[in-house]
């Protein structure tokens, strides 16, 4: 993937077997526990490239989010800042060679950003 392509779509759900039974039959995404992942089930699409990750709802008013691959985050975290976003979590690592963060946009919007590659892949 590449700077500025969509990587990873979040669900928030209040029960993840059920939310994996939904997905997995009315979509065909293939939805799994990764080790080191466990309580965070991934799904795939069929075409093996879309995904994201089913996250247990923690009120109401949680949607999904995108996440979205950069060359940089830290370079696109002063940039967000600079251009009126906020950041909502700053850098956190997922690996030894990827990381997450999450911002808003001026209008409010969450967005994850996303550097690096997973263990897994």
């Amino acid at each position: 993937m590449a700077h500025g392509d969509i990587t990873h779509i979040e669900i928030p759900v209040t029960n993840q077997a059920e939310a994996a039974a939904f997905y997995g039959t009315v979509f065909g995404w293939d939805i799994q526990e990764a080790p080191g992942f466990e309580g965070y089930p991934m799904w795939q699409a069929p075409n093996k490239i879309s995904g994201g990750g089913l996250v247990a709802r923690s009120n109401a008013s949680e949607k999904p989010v995108s996440f979205v691959e950069v060359d940089s985050i830290d370079d696109t975290l002063a940039k967000v800042v600079e251009l009126g976003g906020s950041v909502v979590k700053p850098k956190q690592p997922i690996s030894e060679s990827s990381w997450w963060a999450s911002v808003l946009d001026p209008d409010g919007n969450q967005l994850g950003l996303y550097e690096g590659t997973t263990d897994t892949e």
